[in-house]
């Protein structure tokens, strides 16, 4: 028995498909090769496309098919992760009314600190566990003021993956875990919060149905299934938003357990068992995918927007080398990059900098002296110190992890980041053969009943390295960095 996995991430669509008795993938495809644009409209804007999403998501799942490598009828469930706090509105005929409004769009700043301070900060912080900020509801409330028109006719808002299991099965519905990334859910009254919808004036009609996150959100509709040559009516049978979908891959269900991931954006990501919060909502909690109101179930996130397109942009500038090279140049350079130093901050309004649009800065550049390899490695320790800077938020309100999980992609593909990583935070890593794609195939086996447990779909599940904290002191160099980020922020 097959399942077939969706990540709908901001760069590339990637499935997986993988097979339930053994959780291996057997095959795995991404569309488009080159990372996909974001719309940048005005500063600090960022759209993309639903309807580009579900062209590469059909053509990514033919290009796997197209291996020849399974039987594409024995797929026998469905399961999406998508990149979060998206906005996608659809009218009454399901077409698409505008362009998501994506996660690390920064127009609806000023609407979300409008709301937090007459919502009241304790009543946001205790009921919503964080402030309306820069999420979804937020974004709405942008479109309600700024295009009425398009506002007037929306049918149903939708996060988007549940675009796209809505283009899978025709039907529109959502989850607790999707609806608190949007800052729509009451934690305390376990329904769409009361205090939002009034103060921003929405109406509720506009609200999906709301599933149960392991369960059929639809099946797979005739016509979809004979274009993609899948068997129809199998359910779309889980989504999840990227970072607790990568916190289920690497088996991150039960409280104290952490996950990472160094990919566009940079997330540490803590479950926990209470409705805790941060005063000032640098860090975020959200409801997990094993959330019940019976079983409280939280992740408390931590994202760095910069950190991907912080290395992409290093990419672009360094045109005739590959990431692989970049990783190997930069160990070139010595520990600390002789006083340079980057702050990766240039994607946006950064949550855990109280939403302050600090940029991107490369600072104490010696012409006679750095070269690219210093470059390179000011890149991945910069990267490094804001998971720390991060990560000390994180502890504040009292998430110590002795060991963080993370799959070997992306930046902790690189040896020196990874090692970086581990010796200024001082935390072990243990490394895993993860995707999105493949944790989406695995919650979609939970959620159809294939798997008998959560702990079923984990039985062959093992760290592939474990990397501890080195002698080598970056603390200083560490401090160096945060005063230059202290000094941005007081600009």
């Amino acid at each position: 028995m097959l399942l077939l996995g969706i990540d709908v991430g901001t760069s590339s669509i990637k499935v997986s498909v993988v097979d339930a008795a053994t959780q291996k993938v057997i095959a795995s495809a991404q569309y488009p090769e080159q990372e996909t644009p974001i719309l940048a409209v005005n500063p600090g804007w960022a759209e993309q496309s639903p309807e580009m999403w579900w062209e590469h998501v059909q053509k990514a799942i033919k290009i796997c098919n197209s291996e020849q490598i399974y039987d594409p009828l024995d797929i026998a469930a469905i399961g999406i992760a998508y990149q979060m706090h998206g906005l996608v509105l659809v009218d009454k005929d399901q077409n698409i009314l505008r362009n998501s409004i994506i996660w690390c769009d920064s127009r609806a700043v000023e609407i979300g600190d409008k709301a937090f301070e007459a919502i009241g900060a304790e009543q946001c912080l205790t009921h919503l566990l964080n402030s309306p900020g820069n999420f979804t509801a937020s974004k709405l409330a942008w479109v309600k003021q700024n295009e009425p028109e398009i506002y007037a006719r929306v049918h149903k808002i939708m996060l988007p993956g549940d675009f796209i299991s809505m283009k899978l099965t025709g039907e529109i519905n959502t989850s607790v875990s999707a609806l608190s990334e949007g800052i729509f859910f009451d934690f305390l009254s376990g329904e769409l919060s009361k205090d939002v919808i009034n103060y921003f004036g929405f109406d509720t009609s506009i609200f999906p149905e709301v599933q149960p996150l392991f369960s059929s959100h639809g099946l797979l509709l005739g016509s979809v299934a004979q274009a993609l040559n899948l068997k129809p009516g199998i359910p779309v049978s889980y989504k999840a938003g990227d970072q607790p979908n990568n916190a289920l891959s690497l088996n991150v269900l039960n409280p104290g357990e952490i996950a990472a991931t160094a990919g566009t954006s940079g997330v540490i990501y803590g479950v926990g068992e209470k409705l805790t919060y941060d005063k000032q909502s640098r860090i975020n909690t959200f409801a997990h995918v094993n959330y019940t109101a019976e079983q409280q179930r939280t992740g408390v996130l931590l994202c760095i927007n910069g950190v991907g397109s912080m290395y992409r942009w290093l990419k672009q500038l360094l045109v005739d080398y590959s990431y692989l090279q970049i990783n190997e140049l930069s160990a070139d350079a010595p520990p600390g990059s002789e006083g340079l130093l980057v702050l990766p901050f240039g994607n946006g309004a950064e949550r855990m900098l109280n939403n302050q649009q600090v940029g991107a800065h490369f600072e104490n550049i010696d012409l006679n002296k750095h070269t690219r390899a210093h470059v390179a490695r000011a890149v991945q320790e910069g990267i490094a110190f804001a998971f720390r800077y991060g990560l000390d938020i994180m502890r504040e309100n009292g998430i110590n992890p002795a060991v963080i999980r993370a799959g070997q992609g992306n930046l902790f593909l690189s040896p020196l980041f990874t090692q970086t990583f581990v010796n200024i935070t001082g935390v072990p890593v243990e490394l895993y053969k993860n995707d999105g794609s493949a944790g989406a195939a695995i919650g979609a086996g939970i959620g159809a009943n294939i798997f008998s447990s959560p702990g079923e779909a984990f039985e062959h599940f093992h760290p592939i390295a474990t990397v501890q904290p080195a002698s080598q002191d970056l603390e200083p160099f560490y401090q160096q960095w945060k005063q230059s980020l202290k000094r941005h922020l007081a600009d």
